[in-house]
C-alpha cells in the first residue's frame, strides 16, 4: 500500500471528487480525517471507508473553522492535505453579485490558503505535501464563470508559489486540475439563460466519453500524495479529456 499509515487530511470529502479520494486513500492504508460541511455526507463517507477515519465537519467561509479542522487532523502528525472542497456558480458576470462572487473566491481559495497555512507545521515536521483542486478553469478562461475560473487560476499560482517557498524544506505542493467531472455539483449547477453556448462548447472534453469519474481524479491525487511522487511540485496536472489541450 503506497500511503500505508499516512496521516492525510482530504476536504469536501461528502460527495464527488472529496469522497472518491477518502475512499482511495483509505484502501492504500492512510490514516484520514475528512472534513466538509455536511455531516450526514461525512457520515455517508465514512461508511464507505476501510478503517475507521476522524471526521470533522467545517465550514469553509470561516477561517477559524479552517484552522480548527486542521488542529483535529494533524492531533498526531499530519503527512497530507488534499484541498477538494469548492463551489461553482454560473452567471453572465455583468449581473454577478459581489456577494457571490467573494463567496466563491473564500471557499475555493481564501480557505485552501488558511488550511496550508495551518498545517505548515506539521507538514514542515513530516516534510509532507499538499495537493489543491485547480481545474480546467485555472488553466484557460471559460465563460459565464467569472469567479470560478478567478479562484481557480488563484490556486495555480498559490501552488506554484508555495512550491517554490517550501521546496527547501521538503514539503511539495502541486494541484489536480480536472474538467468534466460527473459530481453532484456539476450535475446540480444550472447555466444562465440567454448564453452562448459555442462558448462554453469550445472547452469541452475531446477524447470519446472524456468525461471523468471522481475515481479518476482520486487515482491523481493518490499518487502526487506518495512517495512515487517524490521529485514532483509545483506541477498542475490537468485530468480533463483533452479540454485544456487547444
Amino acid at each position: 500500500m503506497m500511503l500505508q499509515d499516512k496521516k492525510v487530511l482530504v476536504t469536501g470529502a461528502a460527495s464527488g471528487i472529496g469522497r472518491a479520494t477518502a475512499i482511495r486513500f483509505a484502501a492504500e492504508g492512510a490514516r484520514v480525517t475528512i472534513g466538509d460541511r455536511n455531516l450526514a455526507g461525512l457520515e455517508e463517507t465514512a461508511a464507505m471507508m476501510t478503517g475507521t477515519p476522524v471526521v470533522q465537519p467545517f465550514d469553509a467561509l470561516d477561517v477559524a473553522s479552517c484552522r480548527t479542522l486542521v488542529e483535529v487532523a494533524a492531533a498526531d502528525g499530519l503527512d497530507a492535505v488534499c484541498n477538494i472542497s469548492g463551489i461553482l456558480k454560473w452567471g453572465r458576470s455583468e449581473e454577478f453579485s459581489m456577494e457571490d462572487f467573494a463567496q466563491v473566491m473564500q471557499v475555493n481559495t481564501t480557505s485552501l490558503f488558511a488550511i496550508i497555512q495551518a498545517a505548515l507545521p506539521h507538514l514542515i515536521a513530516s516534510k509532507g505535501n499538499v495537493v489543491n483542486t485547480a481545474s480546467a478553469a485555472g488553466l484557460i478562461g471559460i465563460a459565464y464563470s467569472v469567479a470560478y475560473t478567478a479562484s481557480k487560476h488563484a490556486v495555480v499560482g498559490l501552488t506554484k508559489s508555495l512550491a517554490l517557498e517550501y521546496a527547501s524544506v521538503g514539503v511539495r505542493f502541486n494541484a489536480v486540475a480536472p474538467g468534466q467531472v460527473n459530481t453532484p455539483m456539476t450535475q446540480q449547477t444550472a447555466f444562465p439563460e440567454n448564453i452562448d453556448f459555442s462558448l462554453l462548447m469550445r472547452n469541452a472534453p475531446k477524447l470519446l466519453d472524456g468525461s471523468c469519474d471522481p475515481s479518476d481524479i482520486a487515482e491523481l491525487f493518490a499518487f502526487l500524495a506518495s512517495s512515487k511522487a517524490s521529485k514532483i511540485t509545483g506541477a498542475v496536472i490537468a485530468i480533463d479529456g483533452g479540454q485544456v489541450a487547444g
